[in-house]
C-alpha cells in the first residue's frame, strides 16, 4: 500500500497584531506502484491500484487532425500516439479520439462509441487505425473533451481516467463560451495532459484546459520530439498506483483560508477547487499519485491572540478514499521578540517568489504581444530578478532568450528586437514549473 508522509516549513511566530501564518506543507508519496492488469487476457478483470485506490484505469489519446497538421504532421502524430499505446498496461481500457471541428472516434472501430481493453490484439489494430488518420477541417477541443467523457462514461468501473491531447492550433471553431461549458461538463471526470506542437496554438488557452482537468501543458516544438513525450506522458501515468487524492485544509472557526496553492513540481492555484467537507474544512482534489513529492502553500488569516498565546492555524490532510493517510499541523504563536517574529521560512520565502517570477513572465509576454514595450521591460526586468534570487537558472536561460540581460541583480534588461516565437512560448509554459529550495 502506498505511504504518504508530509513536513511542515513555517515561522510559527507571529508579532503582536499579527495575523496571517504562511506555510509549505510537503506531501511525499512512496510505494504507490503503478497501474497493474487484474485477472489477465481474456478475465473480467480490468487494471487496477496496488496503491490502495482500486477500480479500474481508463486512457483516451486525443489526437488533432485539423488541417494545420498537414499529412507530415497527422503522421508524426499517429507514430507518437502508437508510443503511447506501447506504454498502456494490458487490461487497461483506452480509446482514439481523432479531433478537429468535429470529434470523431479513431479506435475502437464500430457503431458504438466505447472503450476497448488493452490486450496486444486491440494495441495491434489501434495502431493499424491511427494510419487511416488525414488531415483536414478545424479545431473545437471542447468537442474533443466531451467526446472523451462521453468515453470514459461507457466503462463505469473506472476510477482514474486519463487523456493526452495534442494540439497545433488555435481553437477557431468554437466560442470560448463553447469552450468554457465544455469545460464545465466534464471538470472532475477525468485528466487531461496538454501538448501543443509547433508555434500556431495559444498557451493561455490550452493551460486553462489543462488547469481545470487537473494536468500539465507543455510545448513541443517539432514533430521530432512528439514520440518520446507522449511515451513519457503515458508511462507517467501507468506509474500512478493511487488513482485519486484530496486534500483537505481545516482552519478554525472565525479564520479565512486565503489561499491553497500547489507550488512544486508546478503553480497551481486549487483554492477554485475548494469544495466544502464540513463547515471548517475545505477539499482540494488533486487527482492521481505516483512516488513523488508535492509542496503546498497554505495561507490563513486568524483573529489576533495576545503574546504568549499559541493556537493550531490549520490541519492539512491527504485522504485517499475517505482515509486520512497523513497530515501536517500548522501552528501559530504570538511573540513580543522581534527576532522570532522577523524571521521567514526559506521554503515559504522561496516559492513566494517562484509564485511572483510566474505572473512576472506571463505579464511581461502579455504586455509585449500588446505592444506596451514599457510594462513588458518592468515585468520581464523583475523576472530576471527573481530568478537569480530564487536560483532559476532554467528561467534565467530561457529568458536570456527573450530579452538582452544588463545586470541580473537589479533587472535591468532590454527587449531583443528579434524574438522566435518557440522561444516566447516556451518560456510561457515553462513560467509554472518551479525549482525546489536549494539545500543551506
Amino acid at each position: 500500500m502506498a505511504e504518504f508522509t508530509s513536513t511542515v516549513h513555517q515561522n510559527e511566530f507571529l508579532p503582536d497584531g499579527g495575523t496571517d501564518v504562511h506555510a509549505i506543507v510537503s506531501v511525499t508519496c512512496s510505494g504507490a506502484g503503478e497501474v497493474v492488469a487484474w485477472g489477465g487476457s481474456g478475465g473480467t478483470g480490468g487494471a487496477g491500484y496496488p496503491g490502495g485506490s482500486g477500480g479500474d484505469a481508463g486512457e483516451v489519446i486525443i489526437v488533432d487532425v485539423s488541417g494545420s497538421m498537414d499529412v507530415q504532421g497527422v503522421q508524426a502524430a499517429a507514430y507518437a500516439a502508437s508510443a503511447a499505446l506501447d506504454e498502456i498496461v494490458d487490461g487497461v481500457w483506452f480509446a482514439i479520439v481523432a479531433g478537429n471541428h468535429e470529434a470523431a472516434l479513431c479506435y475502437p472501430t464500430g457503431t458504438s462509441a466505447a472503450m476497448a481493453r488493452m490486450s496486444a490484439q486491440t494495441r495491434l489494430e489501434a495502431k493499424r487505425s491511427l494510419q487511416r488518420l488525414a488531415p483536414g477541417g478545424g479545431t473545437a477541443m471542447g468537442r474533443w473533451l466531451l467526446a472523451a467523457g462521453q468515453l470514459f462514461a461507457t466503462v463505469p468501473s473506472l476510477s482514474k481516467r486519463h487523456a493526452i491531447l495534442l494540439t497545433d492550433g488555435a481553437n477557431q471553431h468554437e466560442t470560448p463560451q463553447e469552450l468554457s461549458w465544455a469545460l464545465d461538463q466534464v471538470r472532475g471526470r477525468f485528466q487531461v495532459d496538454c501538448r501543443g506542437l509547433g508555434a500556431a496554438w495559444q498557451v493561455a488557452e490550452v493551460r486553462r484546459i489543462a488547469e481545470t482537468l487537473l494536468g500539465s501543458v507543455d510545448l513541443i516544438r517539432t514533430w521530432d520530439g512528439l514520440s518520446e513525450d507522449f511515451a513519457a506522458l503515458m508511462a507517467s501515468s501507468m506509474g500512478k498506483g493511487v488513482s485519486d487524492a484530496q486534500l483537505r485544509v481545516w482552519a478554525p472557526q472565525g479564520a479565512e483560508v486565503l489561499f491553497v496553492k500547489q507550488v512544486s513540481p508546478t503553480l497551481e492555484d486549487l483554492s477554485g477547487r475548494r469544495v466544502e467537507v464540513n463547515a471548517l474544512t475545505g477539499g482540494y482534489d488533486t487527482g492521481a499519485w505516483g512516488d513523488e513529492t508535492r509542496d503546498y502553500h497554505v495561507a490563513v488569516r486568524l483573529a489576533p491572540k495576545a503574546v504568549g498565546q499559541e493556537q493550531l492555524a490549520s490541519r492539512v490532510q491527504l485522504v485517499v478514499g475517505g482515509e486520512v493517510r497523513t497530515q501536517g499541523l500548522v501552528k501559530a504563536a504570538w511573540s513580543s521578540d522581534d527576532v522570532l517574529t522577523a524571521q521567514i521560512s526559506p521554503e515559504v520565502a522561496h516559492y513566494t517568489g517562484q509564485t511572483e517570477l510566474a505572473s512576472a513572465i506571463q505579464e511581461g509576454l502579455r504586455a509585449k504581444a500588446m505592444g506596451d514595450d514599457v510594462t513588458a521591460t518592468s515585468r520581464l526586468g523583475r523576472a530576471v530578478q527573481l530568478a537569480r534570487e530564487t536560483g532559476d537558472d532554467g528561467a534565467t536561460s530561457r529568458l536570456s532568450r527573450v530579452v538582452d540581460i544588463d545586470d541580473a541583480a537589479t533587472g535591468r534588461v532590454r527587449l531583443r528586437r528579434h524574438v522566435d516565437k518557440l522561444d516566447e512560448m516556451e518560456l510561457d509554459t515553462a513560467s509554472t514549473k518551479t525549482t525546489r529550495v536549494r539545500p543551506s
